[in-house]
């Protein structure tokens, strides 16, 4: 079956592309592999040069790059500018700490000489979403290649081109061919990617359904996952915060990406004393967000990236209002062509509502009124997902409290959840497990092997 890229701005499709068969499947394992063998030798000096080339590349191609992201997935041409340069700064941090990260440890032990060493486990398989069609990608590839190990892509099927331009960039940086591999499939042809005897291990971003999915295939075959799945992030404002900040900061963070973010903040959680005066703030901010062509500089709400998604939204929009949700700001579906939606408000969700206990995975917000404290800890646990949280306090031994409760991978005080090269990023529950960036992502794809010399 082909795959086709196609423009959720307008319904055009660009350009269609025929699924891979399965000898150039079988020839790109092959070259992986062997690809590998070498690389693994290669010192880190080497694999920085390789690596600060890519940057290189993304810097100097970023307007042409950021064009097709927006194309195709129809990101803002300016946060796909923003996409380009995060991976640009993710090249250059591994380049420059990969060695250091990956050090022999001394351990000190009844051995003569005993110590930790980090290698590198061979081609390792990346299943990756279309939201953040480059970042997703490099904030993975970076530290595996740095590690010293492989990397074959299976890209979401709506973006094709990113997926082919990615491998096209670490080749023309001088990686060995087929080291950084695409594989231009459809999802059915997963399970056989993660059988196969030449991938180590796998990692997806995706959504909790996925992540199962890999998990068992994975499992079955004994080999090492990182998940980081989806989220329905609390954002939660308390009675000393910041009114004006935290709801300009609120409809940044529900509508980064068009809302399309699995740690953009989705259930609003805002204490009794402040609900009325947060949510008339809140409204205006989110009426104010203009939506339209994604190339246009004015423009801040972009399409969803294709329309069943959209649809998909609208549905748990007008499913949580048949159950008491009050729609307060946007709801419908906008006539004409592409994948939009507007900028949505929901208000007395509870749980049993799509809106609380779902990921709405674009620009609609359900505000939930907290009774105090302990309450709004209460309702931003109420999830079965746990992958960021923002609180808005200007007690910092109130956030640190509160912080140290939350269920969550990462909890940003008076700020917004983004993924920073600096530090580890991921979730618990059914937001995944383990952790991509800083030094605790390159290490998950490493053999940690003892050593230990009478």
């Amino acid at each position: 079956m082909p795959i086709a890229s196609i423009n959720p701005a307008t319904g055009e499709k660009l350009k269609e592309f025929p699924a891979f068969s399965d000898s150039e499947i079988e020839k790109r394992l092959e070259l992986a592999e062997h690809a590998f063998s070498h690389h693994r030798q290669r010192p880190f000096a080497k694999r920085a040069q390789l690596m600060m080339a890519t940057a290189a590349i993304l810097d100097q191609d970023k307007d042409k790059l950021a064009r097709t992201i927006t194309l195709e997935m129809g990101k803002l041409f300016g946060a796909a500018q923003d996409e380009v340069v995060k991976c640009v700064r993710g090249c250059r941090f591994y380049a420059e700490n990969s060695e250091r990260f990956l050090e022999d440890e001394t351990a000190q032990t009844d051995a003569a000489r005993s110590y930790v060493r980090y290698q590198p486990l061979g081609p390792v398989l990346a299943i990756m979403p279309w939201n953040f069609p480059f970042w997703q990608v490099f904030r993975f590839a970076a530290p595996a290649l740095m590690a010293g190990n492989a990397a074959v892509l299976k890209h979401a099927s709506n973006v094709p081109r990113c997926a082919l331009t990615i491998e096209e960039i670490f080749r023309d940086a001088g990686f060995p061919r087929g080291l950084f591999a695409t594989a231009l499939v459809g999802s059915s042809a997963v399970p056989a990617l993660i059988a196969d005897r030449r991938v180590a291990a796998v990692t997806l971003t995706g959504s909790d359904h996925a992540g199962s999915q890999v998990a068992q295939h994975a499992g079955r075959e004994l080999k090492k996952t990182v998940l980081e799945l989806g989220g329905s992030d609390p954002f939660i404002v308390l009675a000393d915060a910041d009114l004006a900040a935290a709801a300009s900061t609120a409809a940044d963070a529900r509508l980064v990406n068009s809302g399309q973010s699995c740690i953009a903040a989705k259930r609003f959680i805002v204490v009794e004393a402040v609900a009325d005066r947060f949510l008339d703030r809140f409204v205006q901010e989110l009426r104010s967000r203009r939506v339209g062509d994604p190339l246009a500089r004015e423009t801040q709400v972009g399409p969803q990236a294709r329309v069943d998604l959209r649809d998909a939204l609208h549905r748990q929009v007008e499913e949580s209002v048949k159950r008491g949700a009050k729609l307060l700001l946007g709801g419908q579906v906008p006539p004409g062509k592409g994948a939009f939606y507007p900028a949505t408000l929901l208000t007395a969700v509870d749980k049993g509502m799509p809106a609380f206990d779902e990921e709405t995975f674009g620009p609609v917000a359900a505000v939930i009124r907290a009774k105090d404290e302990a309450d709004a800890v209460r309702l931003a646990n109420d999830s079965q997902f746990g992958l960021g949280a923002s609180l808005w306090t200007q007690d910092r031994a109130r956030a640190e409290r509160m912080a140290a409760q939350i269920e969550a991978g990462s909890v940003f005080v008076n700020g917004l959840v983004k993924s920073d090269p600096r530090l580890p990023f991921g979730g618990i529950k059914r937001s995944g497990y383990g952790r991509e960036l800083s030094e605790y992502g390159i290490r998950e794809f490493v053999n940690i092997k003892s050593v230990w010399i009478a």
